[in-house]
C-alpha cells in the first residue's frame, strides 16, 4: 500500500474575492435602512415626559438659531445682520 503525503497539493493562495457579490445585492434591490418604529411612552414618568416636552421644543428653537448663523443672517446675539 503507499501512504498518501500530507502536502500532496498546493497551498490556496486566493482568500477572498467579491465575484458575484454586486449582482446578488441588486438582484432584490439595494433599499436604505427602514426608520425604527417610535417608542411608546405609554407607562412611563410623567414628570420624565413633560421635562422631555420642554426639552425637545427649547432644542427645536436652538437650532433654529443656529442654522441662521450659520447662514450669516444674525450674528451671535441673534440680531439681523
Amino acid at each position: 500500500r503507499e501512504r498518501k503525503r500530507s502536502g500532496g497539493t498546493m497551498a490556496k493562495s486566493k482568500n477572498h474575492t467579491a465575484h458575484n457579490q454586486n449582482f446578488k445585492a441588486h438582484r432584490n434591490g439595494i433599499t436604505k435602512a427602514k426608520v425604527g418604529l417610535k417608542v411608546s411612552t405609554k407607562g412611563m414618568d410623567p414628570k420624565f415626559l413633560r421635562n422631555a416636552k420642554f426639552a425637545k421644543k427649547n432644542n427645536k428653537a436652538g437650532q433654529k438659531h443656529t442654522a441662521q448663523r450659520a447662514r450669516g443672517a444674525v450674528d451671535h446675539f441673534g440680531n439681523k445682520l
